[in-house]
């Protein structure tokens, strides 16, 4: 019996450490203006991306737009994207996600917009991007380039990273409900999805596939 005790404790330690953090971060997610969307990312790193259909690996570059960058860094970290949805796709277009399935923290961001960074790579295959509705309009909604989409780039969409392990995952994401689920960004037809959620999207449209988690992976 001597050696269950230490081992009870470490999973009490454990798992109250865990409580901190899931506490830090919802915190921080409640937050915009807080002292954690100050961290500076990386030069280079990389997130993993676990979705109902099997994950993906996405390189981010921070030269290449150093504003967007930093706070998908510290999205990914607060746990921003996790039990979201794939909730605009375009058939061999491109993919898109960023809204939390948690309305309570959707509202607080909706509207938190960020500078733009200058364009310096190409909207091509793999590539991410922030969408937006103007200049100066990026929040925490991104898209994935499922093909080719160089008209992006006269439009001021600044490619972040790009897609290193995986696209057959973005290949195979559900389709079918194309921009009746979550399109309409400009033309403000996102309201359920910030008001209601994922309660919304999975009732209404139940074939969409789920972001289960974003995490930062070191190399």
């Amino acid at each position: 019996m001597k050696y269950l005790l230490p081992a009870a404790l470490s999973g009490l330690l454990l798992m109250y450490a865990d409580m901190a953090i899931s506490q830090t971060r919802k915190e921080a997610l409640l937050d915009p203006k807080g002292g954690w969307w100050k961290t500076n990312s990386p030069d280079l790193y990389k997130v993993k991306v676990t979705t109902s259909k099997g994950s993906f690996v996405i390189e981010i570059h921070k030269e290449w737009a150093p504003v967007g960058a930093n706070r998908f860094y510290n999205l990914v970290s607060a746990g921003f994207f996790d039990d979201s949805r794939f909730y605009r796709v375009r058939k061999g277009t491109f993919a898109q996600f960023g809204i939390p399935g948690n309305p309570e923290i959707a509202k607080i961001w909706q509207h938190d917009a960020m500078p733009d960074d200058p364009v310096q790579k190409s909207n091509r295959r793999g590539f991410i991007a922030y969408a937006m509705t103007g200049p100066n309009a990026r929040t925490t909604q991104l898209y994935i380039n499922i093909k080719d989409n160089l008209q992006q780039d006269e439009q001021g969409f600044a490619p972040i990273g790009l897609v290193m392990e995986g696209m057959e995952v973005l290949d195979s994401l559900y389709a079918e409900y194309g921009d009746t689920a979550g399109g309409g960004m400009r033309g403000g037809k996102q309201r359920r999805l910030f008001e209601e959620g994922n309660a919304y999207l999975d009732k209404e449209f139940p074939k969409l596939d789920r972001l289960l988690k974003a995490e930062i992976i070191r190399p």
